[in-house]
This record gives structure tokens, sequence and C-alpha cells, in this order.
């Protein structure tokens, strides 16, 4: 019998990131052929055999999320033609994430539907970072690993021993994930109450904690247009904090004036990882961008093992 070999494809979504855990995975990006016919539509093949082999596919949700996802079903489906064992979709930051429910009449549910898609375009198991609501899981009728990227961001904050510090989360729906961090970093944790007026905007009602005098860090999921996260930091001087106020969010999403919000709030440092890849002009002075290949890249080596995925990371 052939033996069941491990194959790591990338989309073009983030090679950089597929590439780094190549190498912490000591292997190469297999070739995989992916171009644009003259019409606009999308052409994709893997250039060597996959034949029952364990396949990953590398494909983030980037700020070309509609094209991401589209190479991504072009690249399942041929992969699934070609008689691949299991196929996995690697994608850190899950597409549509925060479309995850009816908030208002008529909404659609676009994080189902994009479940849905990868389905039926053949993917065997989802592998995400940090989703929107862990509920989503539930969206998929295949196995899912939602992984979460607290231990970094702790092992980044404890290196840098901060003193007498809290942990905030920018809204209420976040304070248990901030509560896990502030655990982990042994900080007091603080949420912020804010209301939506419409999309993208966000206004600060009131602060729940203890932050005067103290050091802030804001932790969420996400930065898109980055209203919220200023807006808190806004709120926190307004309550007395120390000018020491840091941002931590796994997903850099960095739309429209993300960048120049960010440039120019006030943070000591923003922190971010690598989920997303972030073009040279949305970065600025005190950007940190965290890696998370060689955890994917652990990740997928117990996924390929059979190993449980939780004693491999924790």
């Amino acid at each position: 019998m052939k033996e069941r070999a491990l194959k790591l494809f990338s989309g073009s979504s983030h090679p950089e990131l597929a590439k780094e855990i190549a190498e912490n995975l000591e292997i190469q990006v297999s070739e995989m052929e992916v171009k644009r016919f003259a019409c606009g539509e999308v052409y994709a093949k893997p250039k060597i055999t996959v034949r029952a082999d364990d396949v990953f596919i590398v494909q983030t949700a980037s700020s070309n999320v509609n094209e991401d996802l589209m190479e991504l079903f072009v690249m399942l489906d041929s992969l699934k033609r070609s008689f691949a064992g299991n196929i996995h979709v690697v994608m850190p930051h899950y597409a549509y994430s925060r479309q995850d429910r009816v908030a208002t009449p008529r909404e659609p549910i676009s994080a189902r539907l994009v479940a849905d898609l990868i389905s039926t375009a053949g993917a065997d198991h989802v592998i995400a970072m940090k989703l929107h609501s862990d509920q989503a899981q539930g969206f998929f009728d295949f196995p899912v690993d939602n992984v979460n990227t607290n231990r970094l961001f702790a092992d980044y904050f404890k290196e840098k021993k901060l003193e007498d510090f809290v942990v905030v989360s920018p809204d209420a729906g976040g304070a248990k994930d901030a509560k896990k961090l502030a655990d982990m970093v042994g900080a007091n944790l603080a949420i912020i109450h804010k209301t939506r007026p419409q999309h993208h905007e966000a206004e600060v009602t009131h602060v729940v904690g203890e932050v005067e005098g103290k050091a802030c860090v804001i932790f969420d999921d996400m930065v898109d247009t980055a209203g919220s996260v200023t807006a808190a930091y806004k709120a926190l001087k307004d309550m007395g904090a120390r000018d020491e106020i840091y941002l931590a969010a796994t997903h850099p999403v960095f739309s429209g004036p993300a960048r120049e919000r960010l440039s120019t709030a006030g943070f000591k440092e923003v922190i971010v990882t690598n989920t997303i890849p972030i073009p040279q002009e949305k970065k600025f002075e005190n950007l940190k961008v965290l890696s998370v290949a060689p955890l994917l890249a652990k990740i997928i080596k117990c996924v390929y093992s059979g190993k449980s995925v939780t004693d491999c990371i924790y």
C-alpha cells in the first residue's frame, strides 16, 4: 500500500504564512498551479499526486475575501477529484465570521453559508483561529479545530513584566475570553459597555471595573476599522488609566481608517498575529506582529499523526 503522506498547499491569500508553517514542519510547500483565465475565472490543480494523502490547504480570509473563497473552492474540488485521502482547510481568519446570527430582520447567516460551501467543495476538516463566536463550529457537519491564541499573548505580556495592569474587554461579548487572558497573566478584568448605532460605529457608554492609575491591555478577537478600540482607549483615559495602554487582537483586518486611527490614538503598542497578511502601507511604528506559524505547524503534525490537538498544544 502507498504510504499516507502529508502534503501542504498554499492559496494566494497568504503564501508567506504557508511557507513559514512548512519550515516549522521541515517540509516544502507542494506545488499547486493557480491562475486566472482572461475572463477572471479561477483555475487550480495540484502539480503532484495526492492520492490517499493527508492534504492541508493554507488559505486565510484576507482583504480580498471573495477571491480567496472562490480560489479555495476550486482548489478543494481539484484535490477531491484527485483522490486525496483527507482534505484539511487551514483558514486562520475564517471568512464572514461576524455574520453568524440574525441580528436584525432579514439578515443572512453568511458564516453558515461559507461553512456549507467549504463542505460541498470537498473539505473534511477545518482549522481556524479565534472564531468570532465558538458556536460557529456547529455550522459544520465535520470536525473543526477552533484554536485559541490567548497563550501567544499571555507569553508576550509575561515577558514584558507589566505591573499593576488590567485586561480590558472592549464589549460584553468578549468578556469571557478577556477573563481567560487576565487569569493567565494574573491581572484583573474590566469591561467596556458600548452600543453600535450602525455598522463600523461604536459608542462607549461606561466602563465596568477599576482602571484608574493602572496600565491596560485592550483585548479583542479582531480589529477592523479600529473605531471600537480607539473609543475604548479614550474611555480608559477619561477614567484615569495610565498612558500605558496596549491593544492586543488576533486578526488584523485593518480596513479603511484603521491605520490612521491606530497610529495616532496613543497606544503604547498594538500587538496582533499574522493570521492575515499586513501590507506595508497598513503598518505603523508601534505595531508588533506575533507569528501563528509554529502553533499551526504543531497542530498539523498532531492531526496528521492522529494525536490529540489539545495534548499537543497545551
